[in-house]
Formats: structure tokens, C-alpha cells, sequence
């Protein structure tokens, strides 16, 4: 049995439900509108189309496409509202904000590395800059995806009591 290829129309229109669902997910609480995120995706989405045709797998590139038009907004709308001089503010280019922004990274991944079993390898996929889902945490970790919100957790709290000896400590 052969399949003919689907027209752009039909992929469209096959992925609207997904991406609702999908945009309404990533910022339910955020403030952000929906909507304003699935043109973002659809606008992308159409340009693969002219560029070189769909994607081998519509509906795993749509999540990352909407995970990444997010975390874009997310960035932006945090440079827009970030008040001048904010030191933690990640557009600020003075070499001062830049070293003391590179000092605080450093510190939280030597935190991190401290931490006992696999708390070090969890968080630093969780810090990754590829921004993996908890499914790909899990298969990289050999743990169940259930399990990750509850080992971050308790991660996370080891983490918090490190750093609140070390900054008592000083």
C-alpha cells in the first residue's frame, strides 16, 4: 500500500489541535497569550514548508518548536521588564554584570558537581541549554520520567541547604 504525501494543508490542519493544546500548556502562567505563541510556531512551520518541504515528524518538531518559540518569548519579555542596572538582568553587557554573571554560573555548577548521587547529572540536564524533556532526562538518566519530578525535588533541596551553608559560612 502506498501513501501519498500529505499536503500542506492537511499537515496544517491535522497539527492546529496539538499546537492548541501544546501553546496553552507552555504558558499557563505566564501571562503570555497562547495565541500569540501559535503564530509564532505556525510562522515557523510555514517556512520549513517553503524552505524544504515538512518535517520527518510533525508532531515531535511542533513540541519543540513550541518549547522554543516560548522559551524565546520568555527571554524577551524578560529583557523588555527587566529594570535598568538589574544585575540580574542577562542583557546587561557591562564587563562588571558580565564577570559577576559568569562567577554566579561557575558557582551553582560547582555546587551542583557536589551534590550526592545522581542529583549532579539530573540538574545538569535540567540546566542544559538544549532544554530536554523530562523524557529525554529520563532515557539519558535510566530512570523513570515519574520519578524525575520527585528526585528534582529532593535535588533541588539538597542544592538549597548546600548553598545556604556556604553563603552562612562566609
Amino acid at each position: 500500500m502506498r501513501h501519498e504525501p500529505v499536503t500542506a494543508y492537511e499537515l496544517i490542519a491535522s497539527l492546529g489541535p496539538l499546537l492548541a493544546a501544546e501553546a496553552a500548556a507552555e504558558t499557563l502562567g505566564t501571562g503570555a497569550e497562547p495565541a500569540d505563541l501559535e503564530q509564532a510556531v505556525w510562522l515557523r512551520l510555514l517556512e520549513r514548508l517553503a524552505a524544504g518541504g515538512p518535517p520527518t515528524d510533525p508532531p515531535d518538531w511542533l513540541r519543540r518548536a513550541v518549547r522554543t518559540e516560548a522559551r524565546r518569548a520568555r527571554r524577551t519579555a524578560r529583557r523588555e521588564t527587566a529594570p535598568a542596572g538589574d544585575p540580574a538582568d542577562p542583557g546587561r553587557h557591562d564587563p562588571e554584570g558580565l564577570v559577576l554573571a559568569a562567577a554566579r554560573r561557575r558557582a551553582l555548577r560547582d555546587a551542583v558537581r557536589r551534590l550526592p548521587g545522581r542529583c549532579p547529572r539530573l540538574l545538569e540536564a535540567l540546566l542544559s541549554p538544549r532544554d530536554p524533556t523530562y523524557r529525554e532526562i529520563a532515557g539519558e538518566l535510566g530512570i523513570s520520567q515519574g520519578s524525575l519530578g520527585p528526585e528534582r525535588s529532593r535535588c533541588l533541596g539538597c542544592l538549597r541547604r548546600l548553598l545556604t551553608r556556604e553563603v552562612a559560612a562566609r
